[in-house]
């Protein structure tokens, strides 16, 4: 257990969260990759509103014969789920002894139902003075859209700057996000961070916080670098149009496509230091020399006409090939890949960020893993939990007795 500690920071902490979808819930998660106990207070009935989606971006989202069910195993893995009706007065006892024996109350419930169930700050800190009370919003805790719901596809991806970063000028259609709850992971992993900084400042200072993350905040973050520019200059920024291949100025940073429709990504920023080598791995040592590129000033100055031969160089020959012999230089450059082919990255893969795990079926299956380790060692996953799961375990570690926990059920406080 000594050793587990070294590499689960969070070992020995309780995290109560009453959220759904996967926003806030995939900071439960990380935590959970990092050693707390996460404790899941899912609505008696319904249960978290995400397991109803059995279709997600028009694909099926559950392993078909099985209970695997992606989209709730990445948000909510190491869990222990417990079904509790908090708008009946018979659960209130259920929630206080469990806030009483958290570190942290992890919500992502509107203003309006926080009141309702009575488990906004001032409630949750009257029965516990030194829990972290975290909030994750679509807007924020202050301001006129406090009130108003979000998801990452509004306010991270359309209201943060994402989508009109990636639209390009005259599109017919708005360039959606690249995977389902793709502002939500990113949330959710800062979420993680604020509690762990909370927690050391608790431990420090003996001050418990109250915690705001937003998915606008998170997504003006994510584009901050032309969000402070436009704010420099005052203004909109000027639309750019890239170049097809290349940029403007360095024929070795951009996308080039390969003989099977396949694309690479250059980033090599140096030009007059990677262009010779570049032109030597792909057999056109000619270029290097070539009067037109064989400076730094003039790769720059004829970069549109470098761009053009490179782009008929990478065309020649299939993605697969590509990777072999561009490994033989030192330039930077990454094949652009599916999401096949993520799961099955070689670095992904010894770094132990693909984890295995066992679902409720008892079948071995893979997730992603959280992109924190600590000391080299990588998570060790289990299995999200089913609806309610745990709920009698749990009740009985805060002291419930056996007529008790019946008695919450007949009144319908319990599943």
């Amino acid at each position: 257990m000594e050793v587990d500690a070294v590499h689960r920071p969070m070992e020995g902490v309780r995290v109560l969260e009453v959220a759904q979808f996967t926003f806030v819930p995939a900071a439960g998660a990380v935590l959970a990759d990092w050693g707390a106990d996460v404790i899941k207070i899912e609505h008696a009935e319904r249960g978290d509103a995400q397991r109803g989606l059995v279709r997600v971006l028009g694909q099926e989202a559950m392993s078909k014969g099985s209970s695997f069910f992606p989209i709730m195993e990445g948000p909510n893995r190491g869990k222990r789920s417990v079904g509790v009706a908090l708008e009946r007065p018979s659960a209130r006892r259920v929630l206080e002894d469990l806030v009483r024996s958290s570190d942290v109350f992890l919500t992502n419930f509107l203003p309006g139902a926080r009141a309702k169930l009575k488990i906004d700050v001032e409630d949750i800190r009257a029965i516990n003075p030194d829990i972290i009370y975290v909030r994750g919003s679509g807007f924020g805790a202050r301001g006129p859209e406090r009130d108003k719901g979000g998801y990452d596809s509004t306010a991270f991806w359309a209201r943060g700057g994402s989508a009109a970063g990636v639209t390009p000028p005259g599109a017919d259609r708005m360039t959606r996000m690249p995977a389902g709850a793709y502002g939500d992971s990113m949330g959710g992993m800062t979420i993680a961070g604020g509690i762990a900084a909370a927690l050391f400042q608790r431990q420090r200072t003996g001050e418990p916080s109250v915690i705001d993350v937003s998915l606008l905040g998170v997504g003006a973050w994510a584009t901050q670098y032309l969000v402070n520019r436009a704010l420099m200059v005052g203004g909109p920024l000027p639309v750019q149009e890239q170049p097809k291949h290349g940029s403007a100025a360095n024929p070795l940073i951009g996308a080039y496509r390969t003989a099977d429709d396949r694309w690479l990504e250059f980033s090599m920023l140096q030009p007059g230091r990677y262009w010779p080598e570049f032109c030597r791995v792909v057999g056109r040592e000619d270029l290097a020399s070539d009067e037109r590129f064989d400076s730094t000033e003039k790769i720059m100055a004829n970069a549109a006409v470098a761009a053009d031969i490179v782009a008929e160089i990478i065309r020649q020959r299939p993605i697969a090939e590509w990777t072999e012999i561009l490994a033989r230089g030192e330039g930077q450059w990454a094949a652009v890949q599916n999401a096949w082919e993520v799961g099955q990255d070689p670095s992904l893969r010894a770094n132990g960020l693909i984890a295995q795990f066992v679902d409720a079926d008892g079948r071995e299956r893979e997730l992603v893993a959280n992109p924190v380790q600590f000391d080299q060692t990588p998570a060790s996953l289990t299995r999200a939990p089913q609806f309610a799961e745990h709920t009698d375990e749990v009740l009985r570690e805060i002291g419930m007795s056996e007529e008790e926990l019946l008695q919450l059920k007949i009144d319908g406080a319990v599943t």
